[in-house]
């Protein structure tokens, strides 16, 4: 079977486009929800603040082209976005999201523990965390990026143990809450979140030793330690209607 060209054909018959990615990185900082965006230092929407991302080269795929991007626009460092799992959200297609001329975007999207200050660098002219309910108008069609990949970190948090890698070695339940309230952005019933972490085998595991007291007026807490799951059976379902959380009128992390 041949898997040469086929006799007659011509690229140049169909339009050109172009490859782009796009990140939707999240992480918790001070108890909310923040994501990492870039000022854009060029044209189109110079200024603007945008998610991180750029053009995939003609020799790379998708995934390296965010990892590249990430890195350059960032100043994370590639030893740093090598480690990182970047899932893959969905492709965007709308024919007019780029005025510069088609261009179908792969975007990606993390919520991630324990991240570095990020610097602008590539054509970011700089980058910072931004609390997630304040981002204002993004540049392009990021702000529908950004409300997809809200809503997938959302889910993750449903049947992954993910949370418990926001929390220390050893938390109470109410910590555990604190991140699922955070990234959901509602409040959550606390024996009812209780019953649903202790119902799930091996989601945590109680610590030996003297309880926590954690604030407020309640007694002392149990302490536990993340268990060696990696899905949650039954998954913690998030409440049927969520807002944004709340966040700092000014946006962006001092």
């Amino acid at each position: 079977m041949s898997t040469g060209v086929p006799e007659g054909y011509d690229p140049h018959d169909f339009p050109p486009f172009a490859v782009t990615v796009d990140l939707a990185v999240f992480t918790v900082r001070d108890e909310a929800l923040h994501v990492l965006l870039v000022e854009r230092g060029q044209d189109p929407f110079r200024g603007r603040w945008a998610l991180p991302g750029g053009f995939v080269l003609p020799r790379e795929s998708a995934d390296e082209a965010a990892r590249r991007e990430l890195a350059e626009e960032t100043g994370l460092g590639p030893d740093a976005v090598g480690t990182l799992h970047l899932e893959q959200l969905r492709t965007y297609t709308d024919p007019d999201r780029d005025p510069r001329m088609r261009v179908v975007s792969v975007a990606y999207a993390a919520l991630l523990p324990d991240l570095p200050e990020p610097r602008g660098g590539g054509d970011a002219a700089s980058a910072e965390w931004w609390a997630a309910g304040s981002t204002g108008p993004l540049a392009f069609d990021h702000d529908r990026i950004l409300t997809d990949a809200r809503d997938r970190i959302g889910a993750k948090l449903e049947y992954t143990c993910l949370a418990t890698e926001f929390c220390p070695p050893e938390f109470t339940l109410g910590e555990l809450q604190q991140v699922y309230e955070t990234v959901w952005g509602v409040e959550l019933d606390r024996p009812n979140f209780r019953r649903k972490v202790l119902n799930v085998p091996d989601f945590v595991q109680p610590v030996d030793g003297p309880p926590r007291r954690t604030g407020g007026r309640g007694k002392p807490a149990a302490l536990y330690r993340a268990g060696g799951t990696t899905t949650l059976h039954p998954p913690l379902l998030r409440p049927p209607s969520t807002e944004p959380p709340l966040s700092r009128p000014e946006g962006r992390t001092p």
